[in-house]
């Protein structure tokens, strides 16, 4: 049977590890959020510009109707946390647009009715609305010539020879990316598909941008299953009208800075971390104690 001292001084120890445990319990887990193709509209940005609650295409529609509006309020987040470099591997066939995330899986829907932005063979301005910036590499690839828009997207569709490379940075002006790449030839209607690898962190973004060569990016009315709507880039009122509606969050990835610490002024009693934190600090501040006494009764005893 252990002494006394021996007695308190584990139940001390176990009352810390246990503050320990009830903090790291405690810590935020934050999810990925971090930018969408503006030019060329992405398939998931062009719907929320037409509203989450009231969109116009029907594909939108159908997108809501299956997966609800949350997708569209994050708009910004189609990712892989530890994708590392290894695209192919983790995303099958049929599944780029989504990143082989159920949450997403509409993006993946082969139809020629999606939002598209009118493009020409040259040098075209590539335009990327990040919400937080990261150090990586992005690489925007364009479907082969021949492509065919009514079958899912393979990753042998895309030609192998990237359209832009742009090596990213921490900082954005004004929350864009801006560069230039060089569309090759083509005709009828095509997908921008966008990889961006970060070099701070395993985690990589994805997205498919709908394109048509030799037209307006409109034809006909926006409705019906072969209908094709020009698409629009969300406005910054937009972007800002709905962003208490997101579910994610940019802290905690990689080198990303972390959120301030919690204070009086900011925390307030409402937040359930705020008294979880306060008793896991009264927790271990009993253990301290409780250890302390004992070896004061022990020097005692002696």
């Amino acid at each position: 049977m252990p002494s006394l001292p021996s007695a308190r001084r584990a139940a001390a120890t176990g009352a810390a590890a246990l503050s320990a445990a009830a903090l790291v319990g405690l810590t935020p887990t934050a999810a990925s959020a971090h930018g969408a193709v503006f030019n060329p509209v992405s398939r998931l940005a062009a719907c929320y510009a037409e509203g989450p609650e009231t969109p116009r295409s029907q594909v939108c529609k159908d997108l809501v109707a299956d997966s609800g509006t949350q997708p569209l309020y994050d708009w910004n987040e189609v990712n892989i946390a530890n994708a590392d470099g290894q695209h192919r591997s983790l995303i099958p066939d049929g599944k780029l647009c989504s990143a082989n995330r159920e949450k997403y899986r509409a993006l993946d829907w082969a139809r020629t009715d999606w939002p598209a932005t009118a493009v020409a063979a040259g040098s075209f301005d590539f335009r990327f609305r990040t919400t937080a910036a990261h150090s990586g590499t992005m690489t925007v690839y364009i479907t082969k010539a021949g492509f065919d828009p009514t079958k899912p997207l393979k990753w042998s569709d895309l030609d192998a020879t990237p359209v832009a490379v742009y090596n990213t940075t921490r900082t954005a002006t004004d929350g864009y990316y801006n560069f230039t790449g060089t569309l090759p030839a083509r005709t009828g209607r095509h997908v921008v598909y966008k990889v961006w690898q970060r070099n701070d962190s395993p985690e990589a973004f994805y997205s498919c941008s709908d394109v048509t060569f030799g037209g307006t990016g409109q034809a006909g009315a926006a409705t019906g299953a072969g209908a094709r709507t020009q698409a629009q880039a969300p406005t910054e009122a937009k972007i800002a009208a709905g962003a208490a509606l997101s579910t994610v969050s940019h802290a905690g990835h990689g080198g990303d800075e972390q959120p301030p610490a919690l204070s009086a002024e900011t925390a307030g009693t409402s937040s359930p971390l705020v008294p979880a934190l306060a008793g896991a600090g009264a927790l271990a501040a009993f253990a301290a104690g409780s250890l302390l006494l004992g070896r004061r009764r022990n020097a005692s005893g002696s």
